[in-house]
């Protein structure tokens, strides 16, 4: 990324997080649960609970997400659970987040 000239102006702001690398900890289990109990008691991610723990900066905060990676296989089997067709990826992904706020309520 030496020549900004060739980046389009809507990725230069992306340039940094192109940079950043992602480090994973392998910790025991109990070790991790208890860590992403307290992050959670604290209303923080995992990610910013540690950057607290290390004495690093959070991050801007952005609205709480929850995450799924769905492979063409799940697409597949989620769109019999909810009757549609494997590629209403909009709508299976709709269901899937009415299913997680329904379950929620129990």
């Amino acid at each position: 990324m030496k020549d900004d000239k060739k980046i389009p102006k809507s990725w230069t702001a992306s340039t940094k997080s192109i940079r950043a690398v992602q480090v994973i900890f392998e910790l025991e289990q109990a070790e991790s649960r208890a860590l992403r109990i307290k992050a959670i008691e604290l209303d923080l991610s995992p990610s910013d609970y540690i950057r607290d723990i290390v004495g690093l900066p959070r991050k801007k905060p952005v609205r709480p997400r929850l995450s799924i990676s769905l492979s063409g296989e799940d697409y597949d089997i989620l769109a019999k659970r909810y009757n549609l067709q494997p590629d209403e990826k909009a709508k299976i992904r709709a269901c899937i987040k009415q299913e997680l706020i329904d379950n929620h309520k129990e």
